[in-house]
């Protein structure tokens, strides 16, 4: 397992070995041992898992109360990964990341408590699995918008992405709730 650190402190790219022979493939998706002893020391208390058609940016999404770390790995196709750093004490306050992840590559994405997190499907879809250090409390989430200029984000877009009402509300960085 390797784990790299990122330009914004506290989201790490994990990779753990795929290993393959002519009747597929096998990889450890997590290993709560292999992550404490290289100082990893979250605990995951729910996984969701969304499947997405292709062209479908979903986020950027954070809980204020409750907040969320999340342990991203895509299960099947291929999604552009961001998240943004909402910490107001971060020296990469109002800065993003983004990866490109898939299926096969054995990579996933740990985005900590105060990122906003989002994705957008690259491939005809995508099942996305993220292991969550908090419940999910849907009244305490809150939603940056997935264009807001001052974070600018660069989405791997073509065309509009298909995105659900409450994303398309989104408030503006300059408006949205932070973490201190």
């Amino acid at each position: 397992m390797n784990i790299e650190t990122t330009q914004i402190p506290g989201v790490l790219l994990i990779t753990s070995p795929v290993f393959r022979d002519d009747r597929g493939f096998f990889n450890e998706l997590h290993h709560q041992g292999k992550l404490a002893a290289v100082g990893f020391h979250e605990t995951f208390v729910q996984d969701n898992l969304s499947r997405s058609a292709q062209g479908v940016l979903r986020g950027l999404h954070y809980q204020v109360v409750q907040p969320q770390g999340k342990l991203v790995r895509v299960l099947q196709g291929e999604v552009f990964d961001v998240a943004v750093d909402l910490r107001r004490s971060s020296p990469t306050f109002g800065q993003w990341v983004g990866f490109d992840l898939d299926g096969d590559s054995g990579r996933s994405v740990y985005v900590p408590v105060g990122c906003a997190h989002g994705f957008f499907v690259k491939s005809v879809s995508a099942d996305v699995l993220y292991k969550c250090t908090s419940l999910y409390a849907p009244q305490h989430e809150r939603t940056l918008i997935w264009n807001d200029p001052r974070v600018g984000i660069n989405w791997p877009l073509s065309g509009a992405p298909t995105l659900s009402p409450k994303d398309t509300q989104g408030k503006p960085f300059e408006t949205c709730d932070l973490f201190d």
